[in-house]
């Protein structure tokens, strides 16, 4: 078995996944929403002091699991360097008392195999990575071969959602909210412009639409919830149709044997809605995660480093190190 640890950012995560057959036999994550709620996003320095707290009681739960350990997974980048530490720190105390290997596992390829989890992998796969750090269109080869077709130029499309829900004055994580207020809303009220509309560019865009919803918000002075979820909708609407426009521009010729969506911003239901129509009309199926590992979570990570320990991607002590930037991650087109 793996035992492997998430922290990259908010959520304290370990799991235990068993090598012969990619079997998840424990898996526990604990949130740190509601304290991050009271600030309107998430606050470094407080995430890592509540993982050095919340990691050490998930860990006691695993100790029945100790002694069929064949290494230690664990979430080294992208992530905020302060609470990827806590998460460093434990896998390397743990492989020295329990002289076991060490796996260093990128968060963002931790997300591709949030589609496998109790599965084998099925490669070549095209994949959309929409989160709260990163939007980025990738064609996965395999472990190894991750090649970058398109990422942000500025906000990302969850960070975008989070945002707008501060401008509306929503709770964080706003996304799920917007989500729900956006199906009581009337998604062409506003007439926001889709990002990038005469670029050939490659690439995403929220920064423009996000300074649009400003400006919606602003030339209101009295908030009422209808205009609320009329906002909601209306922004929904051009941030997916932005997604789309460029995924369609990305694949106009070029074939798709099989497509997936990850991230946390994936468990948006009217951005599946929308790939389900685009995958149908490729004749290509299109892979979701479940609903409880989209968000960061360690069984991804147990699940990436299964085939990183099948291929010997083994790491010392002293090569394990922190990487917050993911910038040179994947091949570039």
């Amino acid at each position: 078995m793996i035992l492997s640890i998430e922290s990259s950012c908010d959520d304290s995560s370990i799991a235990i996944t068993r090598l012969s057959d990619k079997k998840l036999l424990f898996h526990k994550k604990i949130s740190q929403d509601a304290e991050h709620a009271l600030y309107g996003g998430v606050v470094p320095e407080l995430a890592a002091r509540l993982h050095a707290l919340a990691l050490p009681k998930i860990l006691e739960e695993t100790k029945p699991y100790f002694q069929d350990l064949k290494a230690i997974a664990v979430t080294n980048e992208p992530g905020l360097s302060v609470t990827l530490v806590e998460g460093v720190s434990m896998a390397k105390a743990l492989s020295v008392a329990l002289n076991l290997p060490l796996l260093g596992i990128n968060h963002l390829v931790g997300h591709i195999y949030s589609l496998f989890i109790d599965k084998e992998t099925t490669f070549p796969l095209d994949i959309l990575l929409v989160s709260g750090g990163h939007t980025q269109l990738l064609h996965v080869k395999n472990l190894e071969h991750i090649e970058l077709l398109a990422t942000t130029m500025d906000d990302s499309f969850g960070e975008s959602f989070d945002k707008v829900g501060k401008m509306l004055g929503l709770p964080y994580p706003a996304g799920p909210i917007i989500e729900a207020y956006a199906r009581k809303g009337n998604e062409k009220k506003f007439d926001f412009t889709i990002p990038l509309l005469a670029s050939k560019q490659m690439a995403f865009s929220y920064s423009g639409l996000k300074n649009q919803v400003r400006l919606c918000v602003e030339a209101h002075e009295n908030l009422d919830e209808q205009t609320i979820c009329d906002i909601c909708a209306s922004f929904q609407r051009i941030a997916v149709a932005h997604l789309m426009r460029q995924i369609k521009k990305a694949y106009k010729e070029r074939a798709i044997e099989r497509f997936g969506v990850v991230g946390g911003a994936s468990a948006n239901l009217y951005l599946r809605g929308h790939l389900e129509a685009f995958c149908a009309s490729k004749k290509a199926p299109l892979l979701t995660a479940k609903m409880e590992f989209c968000s960061d979570n360690a069984a991804m990570i147990g699940r990436c480093a299964i085939d990183a320990y099948e291929q010997g991607k083994f790491t010392t002590l002293e090569a394990l190190k922190i990487r917050g930037s993911s910038k040179d991650m994947f091949i570039k087109k």
